[in-house]
Parts: structure tokens; C-alpha cells; sequence
């Protein structure tokens, strides 16, 4: 008897799971096929991160550098004769002030909105209680490929008072599909027991959609949130079609309508015989400082936002992405 216990003592002292340290000595040891692999593979990423940065990084020190360099192509790694003219210059437009806030106010109220009726509609989407669920989810999904087009838009906004209105940005951009389907889909992944438990507790549907539901869809609408807030931004689209009152110009729309105005004035002091008395005009402001720094300006908002939520994306789209 004393045998056997001892050699069941041996066994289970050889099946003991290895301690850390040797688990981290045996990770540590790679073959000669696995550090060739690391290193392509981080070669291969770095390389990849370069190409993404540098046309950015471009941008940034074309309009710092002299706009004559510039405009001759002699700027391509680092800065020369540093200065902030194109900036100074651009934030001298008469307008740009108000047209920086319709952006940013059109930009947060717009964004808040998209994500809260694309919330809540994607998670009435997932209730079997809803009156004529699958109907109104197949209406929906079917505005993603066939609209009435630019005329009946026009019409549309016309009827609802929203031309020269400030709301003509955000009521239009509320319901927005896709953004829908993917809470629907990331709704449909959470666990019913905790809807349903909450629903045994007593709570109604807004109570079950913000206590319960809301606080788990974090990521998604985070996700959202990017997407309406690139768009929002970016758009000047409506600007150009709704909008007549120069106290509603978006930002993108005003530094659009500069671009158009100094390339025209640049064609027109090549073409004409003048161009010794502007020569400090052209030499100060050339149509391509002007096309970087309005992209510097456009584009630097959302690369300072998009870190923070970068996060929330990745996980956001793998979890709500629709599934076929």
C-alpha cells in the first residue's frame, strides 16, 4: 500500500503544470524561422505606417516651409524657411469664425443625434413586440440602395421650412441605415437573460434600452459616433445645395469657395501680363500653400479625435459587423 501511494505521489508530482519561469524560457527560445518572420513582419507594418504618415506629414511641412520651395517641389523630408503665412492668411477670411462654429455645432449636435435615434432604432429593430418589425426593417434596408435623388431632396427640404435653416444639417443625417444594422447586429449579440431579467425587475422598454442596453453598446456607438463625425465635418455638399445665407457657411464650404477663388486668381496672373506688379502676391500665397493648408485645416481636427476612440473601433466593427 505504501508503494502505491508513493508512486501515485510521483505521478502526480510529474504532471504538474510548469511554473512561469519556465513557461517564459520556452517562449524565449525561437527558432531561426520565427525571428525572420518578426522581422519581415515588422518591416512590412513599419514600411505600411510611413506610407500612411508621410502624406500628412507632407502637408504639414509644405505650409510651414517657403511657398516658392514649395510650389517647385524642393520640400519633401524636412521643413525650409519656416513660417506660419498660409495659416495667418486662411484665418483672415472674413466669416471664417462663424463658419469654424457652424461646423464644430453641426458637427457635435449632428453626431449626437445620429448615434442616439441609431441606438434606439436598431434596438427597437430586436424586439419581437415591435408593430410591423420585419416590414419597417425591410423599408429601412431598402433606402440604402434607391433614393429619390437632388431634385426631391430640394423639394422635400423646401416643404419642411429647412432651407437656410441651420437643422437642414443635422434632422436629414438622423436615421442613417447602415449605422442601424450595426447596432441591431450588436444588440442581437448581447445576452436576452439581462434584458429579461430587467423586464421581470418591472422596467419598460426606455428604462431596459438606457440602464441596461445603452451602457453595453459602448463600442458600436463609439464607432458611430466616428463615422457621423467625419461626415458631418467634411460635408458641404448641403451647404451648396440648401444653403444661401453666408451666416450658415460650414467651414469646408467657405475654404472650398477661397480654394476655387485663388486658383482662378493664379490662372489669371499667369495668363495675364501683370504678374510683375503681384509677384509678392504670388510669391506670399501660391494655389498649392492654399490646397495644403485648407487640407491641413480640414483634416487635422479628426486626426486629434480619432485616437481617442480608436479603441471603441476596432472592437465596434468586429462585434457589430453584419453578418451574412
Amino acid at each position: 500500500m505504501t508503494e502505491k501511494r508513493a508512486g501515485k505521489r510521483n505521478v502526480c508530482r510529474r504532471k504538474k503544470p510548469a511554473s512561469r519561469k519556465e513557461v517564459s524560457k520556452m517562449a524565449k527560445k525561437k527558432t531561426s524561422g520565427d525571428i525572420v518572420f518578426h522581422i519581415c513582419n515588422y518591416t512590412l507594418f513599419l514600411l505600411f505606417t510611413l506610407v500612411c504618415v508621410y502624406p500628412f506629414y507632407y502637408l504639414i511641412i509644405n505650409t510651414i516651409s517657403s511657398n516658392e520651395l514649395s510650389a517647385n517641389g524642393q520640400i519633401t523630408l524636412l521643413p525650409r524657411e519656416l513660417h506660419l503665412n498660409n495659416y495667418a492668411e486662411v484665418f483672415r477670411l472674413n466669416g471664417l469664425s462663424a463658419a469654424f462654429g457652424i461646423s464644430v455645432a453641426r458637427t457635435v449636435l449632428g453626431t449626437a443625434g445620429t448615434v442616439m435615434v441609431s441606438a434606439f432604432l436598431g434596438y427597437m429593430f430586436t424586439q419581437k413586440k415591435m408593430w410591423k418589425r420585419k416590414f419597417w426593417y425591410r423599408f429601412l434596408v431598402i433606402t440604402m440602395y434607391f433614393n429619390a435623388g437632388i431634385i426631391p431632396m430640394f423639394i422635400t427640404m423646401k416643404m419642411l421650412h429647412l432651407l437656410n435653416s441651420f437643422w437642414v444639417y443635422v434632422i436629414p443625417a438622423l436615421v442613417q441605415p447602415y449605422n442601424i444594422i450595426l447596432v441591431k447586429t450588436y444588440v442581437e449579440s448581447i445576452p436576452a437573460s439581462m434584458e429579461e431579467a430587467a423586464e421581470i425587475d418591472g422596467a419598460g422598454v426606455l428604462q431596459r434600452f438606457v440602464k441596461v442596453i445603452l451602457p453595453l453598446c459602448v463600442p458600436i456607438l463609439a464607432t458611430i459616433a466616428i463615422f457621423s463625425a467625419v461626415g458631418q465635418w467634411n460635408a458641404f455638399n448641403d451647404t451648396l445645395m440648401y444653403v444661401t445665407d453666408q451666416k450658415l457657411y460650414s467651414l469646408q464650404y467657405l475654404l472650398y469657395t477661397y480654394l476655387n477663388q485663388a486658383s482662378s486668381l493664379a490662372r489669371m496672373i499667369k495668363s495675364s501680363g501683370i504678374a510683375n506688379m503681384t509677384a509678392s502676391l504670388a510669391t506670399q500665397q501660391t494655389p498649392s500653400s492654399i490646397r495644403m493648408t485648407v487640407s491641413v485645416i480640414v483634416v487635422l481636427p479628426i486626426l486629434c479625435i480619432y485616437p481617442f476612440f480608436q479603441r471603441y473601433f476596432v472592437k465596434g466593427i468586429m462585434i457589430g459587423a453584419v453578418k451574412g
